[in-house]
């Protein structure tokens, strides 16, 4: 019988292209923690682990000690078969082994299930019974702190746009007039691009239900706003969900199947924006994917700052919400074109907007750059 033999933690830092700002961080380099996962034939499979204190509370000191610690511990001996049915066996034994530590355990879990589709010598994509190979994302504009950056904030809309992005996520909500800036947006891209907000937490629900109208009132046609007030608030959630026309997104007020049927129960979201690092892994990402389509709520995948291995296992997620979908919308899957190469050899690769999934057993990564 296959089973996991050795878990390895690789660390490494890569520099952005350019800085990526939004209401609560600025960063110009990622820290890349990557997860090796090899089972006793000698396969590998691959996972990363985004950090950042603001969003996931995690660190490379942390999930330095999650993953060398009580997650290894969790899974050595346990077997590889080519099944999500062991993968999830696994992804449970890490759920068990530690209390949140979410990205940590999203590392282990997207390598386990890279080598379950090794071994079933299919990509990760079809394991999980996905159709297609590509899926589209929409490109992050960052956010700017004063009126002054807004003439440049529709320069860059406009060379995303000439480089074939159809859809533009404009961050709001870090001190600039944030119905100036969207309508700047707007103005310079034309009406055929889809525009989005994501105000990161950044507005009081009052705050946000006043700009989401004025936008509404100057037709600036914003397709969604993303996680308008703090994570916690979902009394304030459903305020603005309930006063306003355009589409509220939950992201960081959902991580889990728990999060999410809170946020159903209350109505206060018409979207769910998921991500690994907060579900820690494939299998509760997936189970936040099926919740959301038996309440006849629409998802996005999306990612954190984190390099072409969280959003390879992450494109493959977006791979099944389209396939289940008869209108896919875009993704949130930008990052690895944040950065100024990928850590690895082989996986995902960027097109303009398509991020096209490999068609290599399992996530198709063939080691370290």
């Amino acid at each position: 019988m296959t089973t996991i033999a050795q878990v390895r933690l690789h660390r490494t830092t890569v520099p952005l292209v350019r800085p990526f700002v939004t209401a609560v961080r600025t960063a110009t380099e990622i820290d890349v923690l990557l997860v090796e996962v090899i089972d006793s034939d000698g396969r590998s499979g691959w996972g990363e682990a985004p950090t950042s204190w603001r969003v996931t509370g995690e660190s490379r000191a942390s999930v330095t000690a999650a993953v060398e610690g009580p997650l290894r511990d969790a899974v050595l001996g346990m077997p590889v078969d080519g099944t999500t049915d062991a993968a999830a066996d696994a992804s449970l034994a890490l759920d068990r082994a530690v209390v949140r530590n979410s990205a940590a355990r999203m590392a282990v879990d997207c390598a386990i299930y890279d080598l379950a589709a090794l071994a079933a010598g299919v990509p990760l994509r079809e394991l999980l019974g996905a159709t297609g190979s590509t899926v589209n994302s929409d490109m992050t504009l960052s956010a700017v702190h004063s009126d002054d950056g807004i003439a440049g904030l529709a320069e860059t809309a406009v060379r995303h746009r000439d480089d074939g992005f159809r859809t533009l996520k404009l961050k709001v909500g870090a001190g600039a007039d944030d119905v100036a800036a969207m309508r700047a947006v707007r103005d310079a891209v034309g009406p055929d691009v889809t525009l989005r907000a994501d105000a990161n937490q950044g507005w009081t629900p009052s705050r946000a239900v006043d700009v989401i109208r004025a936008w509404e009132d100057l037709g600036l046609a914003v397709e969604v706003v993303e996680q308008p007030v703090h994570r916690d608030d979902l009394e304030g959630l459903a305020f603005v969900t309930a006063h306003v026309q355009t589409p509220v997104l939950a992201d960081e007020s959902v991580w889990t199947t728990r999060d999410l049927r809170e946020v159903i129960a209350r109505r206060a979201a018409d979207l769910v924006n998921i991500k690994l690092a907060k579900t820690g892994g494939i299998r509760e990402a997936v189970a936040v994917l099926d919740l959301a389509e038996r309440a006849g709520m629409r998802a996005i995948v999306g990612c954190m700052m984190e390099s072409h291995v969280g959003i390879a296992a992450a494109s493959c997620v977006a791979a099944l919400v389209d396939s289940r979908s008869e209108s896919a919308a875009a993704h949130d899957l930008d990052a690895g074109l944040w950065l100024r190469e990928s850590p690895v050899l082989g996986g995902i690769a960027y097109d303009g907007e398509t991020v096209v999934v490999s068609d290599e057993p399992g996530l198709g990564i063939r080691g370290l750059r």
